[in-house]
């Protein structure tokens, strides 16, 4: 006959290290995408969960829209309560703060909660070494009036 009978070659033996070559650059792929994409963006959210659990009242923000504002009241674990231009406030939800641009220290634990210091000697201490002039402000007043103290 013309056509000569064909016989079916034999598989090569189940080779273990062909099969895991074939899937090493797909493995070698998803190791970069992970150090490079995943893992980053996963510290970044960490990031911005903690500064958001960490606003208070008196931080100035930016939210998502772009609007600047102050921390005025911490409603809840939602919301905040934002005041962007003199007495006009608003609701923000506590996700769409994208930034905090300046953060308010914590109230020093040894005075009375309203604002005073501690100790009254800390208080009198600028009056107490003769300079009456009225600190900063004296000092300016005497600046631009010519006068030395």
């Amino acid at each position: 006959m013309l056509i000569s009978p064909a016989f079916a070659q034999t598989a090569p033996g189940g080779d273990a290290m062909g099969s895991l070559g074939a899937f090493l650059p797909l493995i070698l792929i998803f190791v970069i995408f992970y150090f490079l994409l995943i893992r980053p963006q996963q510290k970044r959210m960490k990031e911005h969960k903690a500064m958001l659990e960490a606003i208070r009242r008196g931080d100035r923000i930016v939210t998502n829209g772009g609007i600047i504002g102050t921390v005025v009241k911490v409603q809840n674990d939602t919301e905040v309560s934002v005041e962007i231009a003199d007495g006009v406030r608003v609701r923000v939800m506590r996700d769409m703060i994208a930034n905090v641009l300046s953060k308010t220290e914590p109230v020093s634990g040894g005075g009375d909660g309203k604002g005073k210091p501690a100790n009254e000697e800390t208080a009198a201490a600028p009056a107490a070494t003769g300079n009456d002039n009225g600190g900063a402000a004296g000092k300016l007043k005497s600046l631009l009036s010519g006068k030395k103290s």
